[in-house]
């Protein structure tokens, strides 16, 4: 079920679009291998044909979606090879910014990263794992600002959607105190001003995903691809 989000005024219908839809992709709400409708997201969202016509050319730019004609738009399988290669990209990344955040994060800075983990807690209790996911990727971002590479964080951000489509299943179907507590132990390293350790908990944190895949494979078959010529079940 799509899930329609507040519009912003400075938002233009394509742009309120392609928001709404990646938000939908990347939360499972429109599922891998999923038909959708231009017709129908148009009459939800209150637009015309033609700015979800233009997401859907957009986000299959970003292989978030497969376009295919006469047969209709359908929602991509998870890919793991993308999936690997942004987990790659993250854990480059990622690793050097802990180490430069040991030198670089203010008292306001771990007071914000603070407040992260207690609403990450609190969604542990309420077993909110989509709002998890959103506390997740902020506290990672929040660490990008504070070390002042927030262009960097846009480039992974803009590769991130299969990799997010797994770490949303792995929250839905695994322990989730365990990803609070690895952003927990990274928050203490860098307080401590350990680099070695605080970039070792980040590739870490960062490569659980290897190993839970499998696992996830299993339980959902057919929200994967299989080879890298499959294409999405339904428009076969």
């Amino acid at each position: 079920m799509l899930e329609p989000l507040e519009r912003s005024r400075k938002e233009s219908a394509r742009e309120y679009v392609i928001r709404v839809l990646r938000h939908n992709i990347i939360n499972l709400n429109l599922k891998p291998g999923q038909h959708v409708s231009e017709n129908e997201i148009a009459e939800i969202l209150g637009v015309s044909r033609t700015p979800v016509r233009e997401a859907f050319i957009e986000l299959s730019r970003s292989s978030m979606v497969e376009i295919y004609p006469q047969k209709g738009t359908y929602i991509s399988l998870i890919d793991l090879e993308m999936v690997e290669e942004s987990r790659f990209m993250r854990c480059v990344l990622e690793i050097a910014v802990v180490k430069l955040a040991c030198d670089m994060l203010s008292e306001s800075d771990m007071v914000a990263l603070e407040e992260n983990l207690q609403l990450q807690d609190s969604c542990v209790i309420r077993k909110d794992y989509k709002r998890l996911l959103s506390l997740d990727n902020s506290f990672h971002e929040l660490l990008f600002k504070a070390c002042n590479k927030e262009m960097t964080y846009s480039l992974i951000k803009s590769v991130m959607a299969h990799f997010d489509r797994v770490r949303i299943l792995n929250l839905a179907e695994m322990d989730m105190k365990r990803t609070v507590n690895d952003h927990q132990e990274i928050l203490e390293a860098i307080k401590d001003k350990d680099k070695e350790t605080s970039a070792d908990l980040m590739e870490k944190h960062l490569t659980r995903v290897i190993f839970d895949q499998d696992y996830l494979t299993k339980i959902h078959p057919e929200y994967f691809k299989r080879n890298s010529n499959e294409i999405s079940y339904l428009a076969k």
